[in-house]
């Protein structure tokens, strides 16, 4: 098997274990449901080991494949970081990267990111753009730039679009206004709470849940802040106010100190949404310098992204 059909390969396997289900799966590939499950089927072959046992309702990982995912996540590592030490020493790239990102993630990730990537290739510089403005996250100026950072579900087919991370997001509040409040035990019970939720513009999967096997919208009746900007509901949340439905890139690091506790975790982290974080481009066929740095992000963040990775282990024990 070549690199790149290792990778597709493993992709397909860990996105099918973190997403539960062959359909969420395929909306991530350019792939039918079915023929996700006959890849899966291959992969298990070619093993000789059963790695997901299924059922009419969820996916779920055997042992073995628990076991295959671990050594998995670390051989895409590995190969997305070899294939960018190839592009470096073969061709020692120089010149300028320019990038826009979303201000919130862009300051969290992306520029300690971005400041190892610039150390470990001397001769390569870049220009980052945080911005808040949702228009031109949808790639409005690429063309002066060369990459855009999206977080959600992408909306113009004409951008060539890699994916770097899947989003995964979690209902939270503040140990206080739990305490003063009670803990609601059902997405349904959020109707006699306080929330802090977007003004405008909100995330198609927020508030969105799963209940009697239908995806339902769930939120809190009273809103006590609305904002366009996630970071603001963070500080609410912080502070007391209200319970808020994050993801776990912007919440991990608060989740992991106790400032916000988790609800309708006991299991673990949520499913990943069925969009995510990309890097968009307008041409098909990627530059070096990009490629190069592309292939850095992608080892970063994904398949599972270092914020959810430290969470996995703890989170449904909180």
């Amino acid at each position: 098997m070549n690199p790149d059909a290792l990778t597709d390969q493993l992709s397909l396997f860990l996105d099918v274990l973190e997403s539960g289900s062959f359909s969420a799966a395929a909306r991530r590939h350019p792939l039918t449901p079915s023929a996700v499950a006959r890849r899966i089927d291959a992969l298990e072959r070619s093993l000789g080991s059963s790695l997901f046992s299924r059922s009419t309702h969820a996916i779920r990982a055997t042992p073995a494949g628990q076991a295959f995912a671990e050594r998995a996540r670390r051989i895409l590592a590995e190969l997305n970081l070899a294939r960018a030490e190839a592009v470096s020493l073969s061709s020692a790239p120089e010149g300028l990267i320019r990038i826009d990102a979303p201000a919130p993630f862009g300051r969290r990730h992306l520029a300690p990111a971005i400041a190892e990537f610039l150390v470990a290739y001397p001769g390569l510089d870049v220009q980052l753009r945080l911005i808040d403005s949702f228009i031109d996250l949808h790639g409005a100026h690429l063309g002066e730039v060369d990459l855009v950072l999206r977080i959600g579900p992408l909306a113009d087919t004409r951008l060539v679009a890699t994916a770097l991370a899947p989003l995964v997001r979690v209902v939270c509040a503040s140990p206080d206004y739990l305490a003063r409040r009670g803990v609601p035990r059902s997405p349904g019970a959020l109707l006699e709470h306080d929330g802090l939720d977007w003004d405008s513009l909100a995330p198609p999967y927020a508030w969105r849940f799963e209940v009697d096997g239908k995806l339902q919208i769930c939120r809190p009746q009273r809103l006590r802040l609305t904002a366009n900007n996630a970071e603001t509901l963070l500080f609410g949340a912080l502070a007391g106010l209200g319970i808020a439905h994050l993801p776990t890139w912007l919440i991990s690091d608060y989740l992991l100190r106790g400032e916000l506790l988790p609800l309708f975790c006991e299991t673990g982290l949520p499913a990943p949404e069925p969009s995510g974080i990309y890097a968009l481009r307008l041409e098909r066929e990627t530059g070096s310098r990009s490629r190069l740095l592309l292939e850095f992000l992608k080892a970063r963040f994904g398949p599972l992204p270092p914020w959810d990775l430290a969470l996995q282990s703890g989170l449904g024990r909180s």
